[in-house]
């Protein structure tokens, strides 16, 4: 089990062609594990770190005996599981419904949230794969943002410029993300500390 005090975790589903796409962020709100809340051992994502960072680790064993122990600590975790399945089925209906510019926007904008800063390092190929589209997508939805005075970015790296500006050209889902979190886990979203997420109080305990 990680538990990101810093930085954040992609996740990604790979298929036999070897086509990605991301279904998921973990920041300073969440874990690296979850599935063995469920007491599955094995994870169906690949999980990737993204830029530099810091977690709290724990052995699979320990954190079962936690869960044996703590009756809030379950209940905790049981509503970040239901939360993230949510999230999980906003992101795929954001794949498939809303254009690629509005989907950048949105990732830029949790890129930002995880990070806490406006400079990010994110290649149009790495966006591209996560996204599920081809790099001349990103690359076009880019020089749009760029164009409105939203964005900068050179050989890889984005400075967020108008973080209001890219929140109303995001897609929806960003807020509804936000609002998830939020409702479900009964906390306040710090946007300068959270990952798409309403809580910057660390791991759940």
């Amino acid at each position: 089990m990680y538990f990101p005090t810093a930085g954040f975790i992609s996740l990604i589903v790979t298929l036999d062609n070897g086509a990605q796409l991301e279904v998921g962020i973990i920041g300073n709100e969440g874990m690296l594990g979850s599935a063995l809340t469920l007491d599955v051992s094995v994870s169906p994502q690949l999980a990737i770190v993204q830029g530099v960072g810091t977690a709290l680790r724990m052995s699979a064993p320990a954190f079962r005996r936690q869960c044996q122990q703590n009756a809030k600590l379950r209940e905790r975790l049981a509503r970040y599981v239901y939360v993230s399945m949510r999230q999980l089925a906003q992101m795929s209906a954001c794949t498939r419904y809303h254009q690629v510019e509005a989907r950048l926007a949105r990732r830029l904008l949790m890129s930002r949230d995880c990070a806490g800063a406006n400079e990010l390092h994110l290649t149009h190929e790495f966006l591209a794969s996560t996204l599920g589209v081809r790099r001349v997508g990103i690359t076009q939805a880019a020089r749009a943002l760029q164009a409105r005075g939203l964005i900068r970015y050179s050989r890889g790296d984005i400075t967020i410029t108008d973080g209001a500006g890219l929140e109303i050209r995001s897609c929806e889902c960003y807020g509804r993300g936000n609002h998830m979190y939020a409702q479900g886990l009964d906390s306040l979203r710090t946007r300068s500390n959270s990952c798409m997420r309403p809580s910057a109080r660390g791991p759940p305990t």
